[in-house]
């Protein structure tokens, strides 16, 4: 099958990792696939998107601004109209150039089945893609269906699809423990998440260095967090997966900073690294609320709800070495059934149906 994917690409974001998973599926399935990306720049000005260090691949043409309803970015649809595909999928988001999408729609319909992605619930981002003509309109889970297109279902009868987000398959690397961890506990953070996020983690790693050998990494690409002590390690980098997912399989626990919405949202993150198998701690927010839990908090992830819930949970986990096996074999199960390649087979049975 003939695939085109307009979308972010390379990128620190969950758009372009969901676009990424996707493609690369594809790729070894045998499709043939192009992806159409913004420009660095216009998409760079975007809070989440940093690109990624490595370069973009020969089948990956920037040819559109990020502008959201601006009719003023460029936007050149020449390479979607001269190529030859069967599919055309959208990751669909605030900043894509919604003032261009019925026109890229109506131009790739001459020739092919379009679909949807729906990333967010934004009214102006919902309301386009209702009135568009997409043959379909992917979602994650029914809380989209509910919550965002609730009082648009009737416009999208027979078009609306769920397909959940896939897990990063389980990358084939051995842990790398750096000097100032041996022989310690090793807590690990990565990304770069608002310094306020990391708050609750701070404080429990500073009252349970006192109990515990322990040290805090924390790999960040943009500035360090204010911190001092001889327990917490910063480091200001951009790893590429491969590396990072070593120093995830190094380390005894993965806190994941995350903040609180009311927004209908998930957290890639989760996704893309569920699969180093180190147990994954992280606030009890809407990122997350999908992921099965039990009664207590603990299941793929290790939910915690305020500060004496997290430092019980990590004391435990550290300890108790059943209740960590549990959530390592929890966090395995959840990675095979959303697996990137069975999840990048459903999009391929939906193209095949429309």
């Amino acid at each position: 099958m003939r695939i085109a994917v307009v979308s972010r690409w390379n990128a620190t974001c969950g758009i372009s990792l969901h676009a990424e998973l996707l493609v690369r599926e594809w790729f070894r399935e045998g499709h043939e696939v192009v992806v159409f990306a913004p420009t660095i720049e216009s998409a760079s000005m975007d809070w989440h998107h940093r690109v990624l260090e490595r370069g973009d691949e020969p089948w990956v043409t920037r040819c559109y601004e990020e502008c959201g309803t601006n009719p003023n970015c460029r936007v050149d649809l020449g390479g979607v109209a001269s190529r030859d595909f069967d599919v055309l999928l959208i990751e669909v988001y605030r900043r894509l150039p919604l003032t261009y999408l019925k026109q890229l729609v109506s131009v790739a319909r001459r020739k092919a089945k379009v679909v949807a992605v729906l990333h967010e619930g934004s009214k102006e981002v919902v309301e386009t893609v209702v009135s568009t003509g997409f043959n379909a309109v992917v979602v994650f889970d029914g809380r989209y269906v509910n919550e965002v297109l609730a009082s648009h279902l009737h416009k999208l009868k027979g078009r609306l699809a769920i397909i959940p987000y896939p897990c990063m398959r389980t990358l084939e690397v051995e842990p790398k423990r750096p000097p100032f961890a041996e022989g310690k506990q090793l807590l690990f953070s990565f990304g770069r998440q608002p310094p306020e996020e990391y708050r609750d983690y701070m404080v429990v790693a500073r009252e349970l260095v006192k109990r515990y050998d322990l040290v805090y990494w924390i790999i960040r690409s943009n500035s360090y967090l204010k911190a001092d002590g001889s327990w917490v390690k910063q480091w200001l980098r951009r790893p590429p997966i491969e590396e990072l997912y070593s120093y995830l399989k190094a380390a005894d626990i993965h806190l994941l900073p995350k903040g609180r919405t009311k927004r209908v949202v998930i957290s890639s993150t989760v996704y893309q690294t569920l699969g180093a198998l180190t147990p994954t701690v992280v606030p009890d927010v809407r990122y997350v609320e999908t992921i099965p839990t039990d009664e207590r908090g603990f299941g793929p992830v290790v939910k915690y709800r305020g500060l004496d819930d997290l430092r019980r949970k990590v004391v435990e986990i550290i300890e108790d070495d059943s209740l960590r096996s549990m959530v390592v074999s929890l966090a395995r199960d959840f990675v095979n059934r959303f697996r990137s390649d069975k999840i990048a087979s459903k999009y391929v049975e939906l193209f095949k149906e429309l």
